[in-house]
């Protein structure tokens, strides 16, 4: 039997995205169960571009701009299958997107969230992605530290992981996605579908990664905040602890360059430093006691 899938698109201001958005939608060769269009308080013409679509959709419509991490978190809640389909309002689906996932969901039942490779479109044109963006498949958590490498559009998830480890951070701004994967990536394999699902388009001015400058702030907070997540073991602690200090030292010294400070940032380098050096004190020891 076919697992039933929910789709759950958050909107802002993108009349002539979503329009493409929704076209994509339909034109599936396996269509979503239901279609669940989170308004994020659009001042434009966006609400007529879902009246297009009425009865063909459920549009929730929020009171306020909320952003993007609360609007999926209500269209996941208000959700009515056991699987969970995002799609970014600024990106659409390839034909076939959705059709092959689910057949490969069927040769591999043991996945609860899986992902497609994805083809990218910069200022119009297409771009090839770089090593630092390849998607991996399994534990994929390492991998995730730098970035995020996990396209929300890209991804068919059940919906009973969102129950058990936790929403989208509606406290960070920017890379709530690799902040929610890095997190689920602690106890669950990822699947990948080795062939496009979606055209991700960038380079626009509404893109969230334009509007904030420094990324690694966002990553430093989401990681920061990992650290006191009990399923860390030794050697995830010992990862997330690297890549912090790599990050903290890159980003401290651009702002020394400039001759500026950045108290919450300093503050976590100390903290960093300190239980790295408690770590290896810990490792000292169990080794001396191992050869005792």
């Amino acid at each position: 039997m076919t697992p039933e899938v929910t789709l759950i698109i958050p909107v802002y201001n993108r009349p002539l995205e979503l329009s493409r958005a929704l076209r994509s939608v339909f034109a599936q060769t396996h269509l979503p169960n239901e279609i669940i269009i989170v308004d994020d308080a659009s001042t434009d013409s966006t609400p007529e571009v879902l009246a297009h679509y009425e009865d063909q959709i459920r549009i929730i419509r929020l009171p306020d701009n909320r952003g993007v991490s609360a609007a999926r978190n209500i269209g996941i809640n208000a959700a009515k299958s056991e699987w969970i389909a995002l799609l970014d309002s600024d990106d659409e689906w390839l034909p076939d997107k959705l059709e092959k996932q689910l057949k490969y969901l069927k040769l591999h039942p043991e996945l609860s969230i899986l992902q497609s490779e994805e083809i990218w479109i910069r200022n119009g044109k297409r771009v090839n992605a770089m090593k630092k963006h390849q998607k991996y498949a399994g534990d994929i958590f390492k991998e995730s530290l730098p970035l995020c490498i996990v396209s929300p559009s890209a991804v068919l998830f059940k919906r009973s992981l969102f129950l058990e480890l936790g929403a989208f951070d509606e406290n960070l701004a920017v890379c709530e996605d690799y902040d929610l994967w890095l997190r689920w990536s602690l106890k669950h394999r990822f699947g990948l579908l080795k062939e496009a699902g979606i055209i991700k388009y960038g380079g626009h001015e509404d893109q969230l990664s334009r509007k904030y400058w420094g990324m690694d702030r966002f990553r430093l907070r989401s990681l920061h905040k990992l650290l006191s997540n009990s399923d860390l073991d030794m050697l995830k602690r010992k990862d997330v602890l690297e890549e912090m200090n790599a990050k903290l030292n890159i980003y401290l010294l651009g702002l020394k360059k400039r001759e500026k400070r950045d108290q919450e940032f300093e503050e976590m380098k100390l903290f960093v430093d300190e239980e790295r050096e408690k770590d290896n004190h810990e490792i000292h020891k169990e080794h001396k006691n191992d050869k005792k």
